[in-house]
């Protein structure tokens, strides 16, 4: 009800009568109307003209166009007029056409007297009798009690000395003709039209910009400036130049832009003062006003404005909103929303509570960007500032949380609460929302698309210990590339590395499809192999058109249909691609021909251009029985032949098992080892019976049949039922995994379930000990109690203590996780020096051991196995500022650690969020991928190793086939490490300089062998082997180097810089000795034994990189580590008959029988 309204109610005291009740004893009925105001003739006025928003608008809008029509009254008065006639002057009796005039004197008549004819004049007082009656009603109806600030005010003032006089001639005729300055009613038209303004805007219910105020206001005190000018010149000048109105403007024109001609001026003293007043007043209004449109332009350049919404209703935008923003978030949302080609159009509008910082303002007026980003300064909780940034127009709301902050739970409050108030203010708007902890999950289960940081982060990092890198696998696979970097590289392995990681997921449906349409009808496996065999794609993955759950691997049993959304890895996606038919330039005799070389097999030829790629495609028709073999030479003084390779059948046949490849982790999961039950440790599968937090996804794992008692997970602490107090006391089979983190959170969990999977062998289940700084509670305790091989204690890898006794030299992987406390810091960027530190602290301790460290930014992924003059490093460093500078979005990938998957940063995952905007399916396959979520009948991600007894198989296309036609798995990637090798020149300087067996630079880190080459040279040296310390050596080498020194001025200036680099060495290995001997005598004091440790046992001297889905003729190398995805075994219900193991045999039997197709 609108303010004003009057309410009647109708009030009933007692009930209604019944039919047999007499009408004496109903009750009396009592009408009493409400009034929301005084009834009284004043209110009701005061309601209209002043209260009522639409009433007074209408008033308001009358009001101005009163004030308009008497401006333009007075300018056709102007127009009509003829200052000769002096009408003014006869009708007083006055005869102003005969008086003279000496020089100097001014005729006041022309000025007093004007001509007004008899229908002008009527007009004109009617305006002013209106003009006069509502001001005097509206003083009236809002005088408070003092009469004088009615009076005095300027708006009334104006209108006293516009309308009497008007009045006065209707009772004083002669008077008609009197000069009254109407032109002054312009500023009485701007006072109305600001309040229109203001009233028009509270009718409509809508926030005026203050920016658009101050502009109306300058430019109509601007307009009103120029008029009274104008007419007050050309009014004055009637008795001097006597000047038009056109000659007037031209002269106020070029007065106030200070350009001031002089061939107009004016004559007389009084348009001379006119002049002084009005620039006077120009002097002190105008930069005022300006000073105000400045200083709101600048507030409107922090808020950012708004977004109008015809843009709105016109193009596409999304809106992203955070609670703070910085430079490294905002680049990496650009350039991986900006990197998909239909997204070109679209505008990204920011919202955002705090003032854009500097960086992010000069990035924002870099032109690429300022004519797609929109910042706008602003709540999420507010709906003002969700219709500024025109959220109900949206295609997509990004909400991010802010990682930085101290108190994370704090942070994913406030995110869930801009969740609920986008959901509220658009339901239709699609979110994407990014929440840090996994327990707050379930409060945005609404959103489209969620993805939390800590489930993320902990499955990835699990994943790293069992399948090396799957950081970095996951991170290529989210992250858009087109392959092109470092292709002028002069290093090989950059070069394959590059190439490979622009492979990305993709889908399509299977009808539509060139690559997988002929499938149709047959398996999986078979459509995965060939279609990787002929276009160099790799088929991962289905979905059934009326089932949303994806199906990574589903098996050779899964028949392909035509509805089918086939998801799978290639360098781009199917309709950027170009396909040209191979012509055939063998004869059909020579298909017939054996196996002679890798350059026969088929290659698929990938030329990346402008985003479009061309593939030959190969002949792969099906060939018969009698076509060609795959002839492999016989050993020597062996009649038989290695084993070829099985076809892959179009439809499974019953026999096929799964089972492991070339290595034989076949076991019987029924039947408990002997060790096991004497341990007491016999497991079971199952799902875990307590969960830590709402909404994590049920995974099928080892447990134990019953729980541990909370006393015995601590590691470092006997009890009743155990009496260990170190890792080594429990003589683990298997090496440790050790998880450093600050607190036992729920996203822990995420990290114990992945590596106690059902699909896991347990003969291969590591040991996990969690090292924790602070104690973890109950609720924590009662969700790992149930897993086998998992233990706590509390402790921090700053002590050396804490790390020995929870077993480091006994680890396999050493996972630190980045600190809650320290996530912020005053500079940014130093919010990893204390994780840096130690992992480089536990790098020099401990160098056989493989740490995985996840940082809070990448940037800082540098610094990481610091080496301060190693020329390689500084070269790659040099490589990834040019990738950068070319707009790479990966210009961190070759940077050793990250390649390798030893270092990782969550903030590298955001791009599965904004990827999910035109992949809808990446955050569903990442979490299957992960083991995060388990859908049945989908694989799981598995590595296996290539060992000396595999390398027949050659080729990862025979790799392919062999596992596709035996066991069913699918390789995505190769995982390759390669040693670092030596040039031959430098090899022969250093046996020419060296007599003794063992060399100084075996004695050092191979780090400082490659700072003293690879700057001379390609990075390809070798492992030399580790020796052990022994005196006589070590003398012998100081021997050496003084005898080096001896010769030093007859040898140049290079080999005198061989002998300093050599002398560092030797200082560098007394260093080494120095933390060698600090580890065991600590081990000793703590009653440990130190023939565990072995501290001249390191990698460094080795790189490792991934190859996503490499091509096909892509050679195996000893201990490559194949990326495979498994179908669940679960899906296959094994036959009475033949042993898994069994089958494995007679699988590799057949194989020998069996004719390849390669």
């Amino acid at each position: 009800m609108n303010a004003g309204k009057m309410a009647k109610i109708t009030a009933i005291n007692g009930a209604q009568p019944s039919p047999g009740q007499s009408s004496g004893s109903i009750a009396v009925r009592v009408q009493v109307e409400f009034y929301m105001n005084e009834n009284t003739f004043k209110e009701r006025l005061k309601l209209f003209f002043i209260k009522n928003q639409r009433s007074s608008l209408r008033i308001r809008l009358f009001n101005f166009s009163l004030k308009l029509l008497s401006c333009f009254l007075y300018i056709v008065r102007v127009l009509l007029d003829d200052p000769t006639q002096g009408l003014g002057c006869k009708e007083l009796n006055r005869s102003c056409s005969n008086q003279n005039y000496t020089p100097g004197t001014i005729d006041w008549s022309p000025i007093i007297w004007v001509n007004r004819s008899l229908p002008l004049w009527g007009l004109q007082v009617s305006v002013a009798v209106i003009s006069l009656f509502e001001t005097l009603l509206l003083s009236y109806l809002s005088y408070k009690g003092n009469i004088w600030e009615q009076i005095l005010r300027i708006p009334f003032l104006l209108e006293i000395i516009n309308a009497v006089p008007f009045i006065i001639t209707i009772f004083w005729p002669v008077l008609r003709n009197l000069f009254i300055p109407v032109f002054l009613n312009c500023w009485l038209a701007k006072h109305a039209l600001e309040n229109m303004i203001n009233d028009l805007h509270r009718a409509i219910q809508r926030t005026q910009s203050a920016m658009f105020n101050q502009v109306l206001i300058l430019i109509s005190t601007l307009l009103c400036l120029i008029f009274t000018c104008i007419c007050g010149i050309q009014h004055l000048e009637r008795a001097g130049n006597r000047l038009t109105l056109f000659d007037s403007l031209y002269f106020c024109i070029v007065t106030f832009s200070t350009v001031g001609f002089g061939d107009v001026t004016p004559k007389i003293w009084p348009s001379k003062l006119l002049v002084v007043i009005m620039i006077c007043v120009a002097l002190v209004v105008l930069p005022i006003q300006f000073e105000q449109l400045a200083y709101l332009w600048m507030e409107r350049q922090k808020s950012g404005g708004n977004y109008s919404r015809y843009r709105a209703q016109t193009e596409k935008h999304v809106v992203l909103c955070v609670s703070s923003l910085k430079i490294d978030l905002l680049m990496d949302f650009l350039n991986e929303f900006y990197a998909h080609p239909r997204l070109q159009d679209y505008y990204v509008v920011i919202l955002c509570p705090t003032e854009m910082d500097a960086q992010v303002r000069r990035v924002l007026q870099i032109p690429m960007w300022s004519q797609r980003v929109i910042y706008l300064q602003g709540s999420a909780l507010k709906d003002q500032d969700l219709l500024r940034a025109k959220m109900d127009n949206a295609e997509a709301c990004f909400i991010l949380s802010s990682r930085c902050e101290v108190d994370r739970t704090a942070a994913d409050h406030q995110t869930i609460l801009r969740a609920w108030a986008v959901k509220d203010f658009a339901p239709n708007c699609p979110l994407y929302v990014q929440i840090l902890k996994p327990e707050n999950k379930f409060h945005i289960k609404f959103a489209d698309h969620v993805v939390c940081e800590e489930e993320f982060k902990y499955a990835m990092l699990a994943l790293n210990c069992i399948c090396p890198a799957t950081s970095t696998l996951i991170t290529l696979l989210v992250h858009t590339s087109r392959g092109q970097e470092s292709q002028q590289s002069p290093e090989q392995w950059q070069k394959m590395y590059g190439r490979c990681s622009g492979n990305e997921v993709y889908h399509i449906n299977l009808e539509e499809s060139t690559f997988f349409a002929e499938y149709e009808g047959k398996s999986f496996t078979y459509a995965s192999f060939h279609a990787h065999k002929k276009f160099g794609v790799c088929l991962i993955g289905v979905r059934k058109e009326d089932n949303k759950n994806i199906l990574l691997n589903p098996g050779p049993r899964y028949i392909m249909s035509s509805t089918d959304i086939c998801f799978y890895i290639n360098i781009t996606k199917e309709e950027n691609s170009a396909f040209k038919k191979q012509e055939k330039h063998r004869k059909n005799h020579e298909s017939k021909l054996s196996y002679h070389g890798a350059s026969r097999l088929p290659v698929h030829s990938i030329i990346a251009s402008m985003g479009t790629v061309a593939i030959d495609l190969q002949d792969t028709g099906c060939r018969g029985a009698s076509g060609a073999t795959l002839a492999l030479p016989a050993e020597g003084g062996k009649e038989g032949r290695r084993p070829s390779i099985a076809p892959v059948l179009e439809v499974a046949d019953s026999s096929l098992h799964t089972c492991d490849l070339l290595s034989d982790q076949s076991e019987d999961e029924t039947t408990p080892s002997d060790d096991e039950v004497s341990a007491g440790f016999e497991y079971a599968k199952g799902y875990p019976p307590y969960s830590p937090y709402i909404g994590s996804s049920p995974t099928f794992c080892h447990l134990l049949h019953e729980k541990v008692p909370f006393c015995c997970l601590r590691l470092d602490k006997g009890c009743q039922h155990n009496y260990h107090e170190d890792a080594k006391a429990y003589g683990f089979k298997n090496k440790l995994i050790i998880v450093a983190a600050e607190t036992a959170g729920n996203g822990l969990y995420n990290f114990i379930v992945p590596l106690r999977a059902y699909y896991r062998p347990k003969k291969e289940l590591n040991p996990i000990v969690l090292l924790l700084d602070n104690p973890p509670d109950m609720h924590f305790l009662d969700a790992i109690c149930w897993f086998p091989m998992v233990y706590y204690m509390v402790g921090s890898i700053d002590n050396l203590d804490d790390l020995l006794r929870c077993g480091v030299t006994f680890a396999a992987n050493m996972v630190v996780v980045d600190k809650e406390s320290t996530m912020s810091a005053e500079e940014d960027y130093m919010a990893d020096a204390k994780t840096i530190v130690n992992v480089q602290t536990l790098f020099r301790l401990f160098s056989s051991l493989s740490i995985i460290t996840e940082l809070t930014h990448p940037a800082n992924m540098r610094f990481m196995q610091f080496r301060a003059k190693d020329c390689y490093s500084l070269a790659l460093s040099k490589l990834e500022k040019k990738e950068r500078e070319k707009g790479s979005n990966l210009a961190f990938m070759f940077r050793l650690p990250f390649a390798a998957g030893r270092v990782f940063s969550i903030s590298m995952l955001d791009t599965l969020l904004y990827q999910s905007f035109v992949k809808d399916y990446m955050i569903s396959i990442t979490r299957l991928l992960l083991g995060l979520d388990t859908t049945p009948g989908s694989g799981f991600l598995c590595s296996m190793k290539i060992t000396e007894e595999d390398l027949w198989i050659r080729t990862y296309a025979r790799l392919y086939q062999k596992l596709c036609s035996s066991t069913g798995d699918i390789p995505i990637g190769v995982y390759r490490t390669e040693s670092q090798k030596l040039t031959t020149s430098e090899s022969r300087e250093m046996a020419s300089q060296s007599q003794i067996s063992i060399s100084v630079e075996e004695w050092e880190d191979t780090k400082d062998t490659k700072e003293q080459f690879s700057c001379r040279g390609n990075h390809r040296n070798s492992t030399s082997s580790d020796q052990s310390d022994h005196p006589l050596l070590r003398r012998k080498s100081m021997q050496w180097a003084r005898r080096l020194s001896r010769r030093a001025p007859r040898h140049s200036a290079k080999t005198a810089e061989k002998i300093n680099q050599q002398r560092m060495n030797l200082y560098r290995r007394s260093e080494r000795q120095e933390l060698a001997e600090l580890v065991k005598n600590r081990m000793k004091h703590l009653g440990l034994s130190p023939a565990g440790y072995d501290e001249m046992n390191d990698h460094q001297n080795t790189l490792s990189y991934i190859l996503i889905n490499p091509s096909p003729d892509t050679r195996l190398e000893l201990n490559d580590i194949v990326y495979l995805i498994r179908p669940d075994p679960l899906t296959y219900v094994p036959n009475a008959g033949p042993s898994r193991k069994d089958s494995f045999c007679n699988t590799v039997g057949q194989d020998t029988r069996e004719e390849t197709q390669l």
